[in-house]
């Protein structure tokens, strides 16, 4: 069996370089680029200006800075409350807890729990509700604030306006109920 060789690899490397031949001949020169054309400058004491790099043109009279001047600040709260000067500034609407709707003289105290580091108590009040309270919290209708809770009472400070007008202060004790 005879094999002949494949001859289309040979054939084509000798095309290229037949062909690279008749390129490098020594009497032609490589031919040299053109000198660089400067133009006139219309101005010499001008410095030369860097050449745009962006394909953004400005127009002219406007600066490259933004201005904010007139925009909304998108971290302000869309709604915000209105303050009024003579308002109290601890002003809390009577439908905000149920425990801040009655008077004071109408809760009863059912029991009190001695702890470690602080009293705490259980207050029902006149619908039946009850509430475990602790020292500084507040109470009543009147901004109530547990004083003092003892092994038997509980004291609440209370701020009033009476008929002049005036605001004045009130201590007021409710004891523990006896036991039938």
């Amino acid at each position: 069996m005879i094999r002949k060789r494949n001859s289309v690899p040979l054939l084509i490397a000798m095309v290229a370089l037949l062909l690279a031949l008749p390129g490098c001949q020594k009497g032609e020169q490589a031919s040299q680029p053109p000198p660089p054309v400067h133009k006139a400058k219309a101005n010499p004491s001008v410095p030369p200006v860097q050449k745009q790099l962006s394909s953004a043109a400005l127009s002219p009279g406007v600066s490259a800075r933004l201005v904010f001047a007139n925009r909304k600040d998108p971290f302000r709260p869309y709604l915000q409350a209105k303050v009024e000067k003579g308002s109290v500034a601890k002003s809390r609407p009577a439908s905000l807890l149920p425990i801040l709707s009655y008077a004071v003289g109408q809760f009863r105290v059912t029991g009190i729990i001695a702890g470690l580091r602080e009293n705490k108590a259980l207050v029902v009040d006149p619908a039946g509700k009850g509430y475990v309270v602790t020292v500084g919290m507040n109470i009543g209708s009147n901004n109530g604030v547990i004083t003092k809770i003892g092994p038997s009472f509980i004291e609440i400070s209370e701020k009033f306006k009476d008929d002049a007008g005036k605001t004045k202060k009130r201590l007021v004790k409710l004891s523990l109920t006896k036991k039938q």
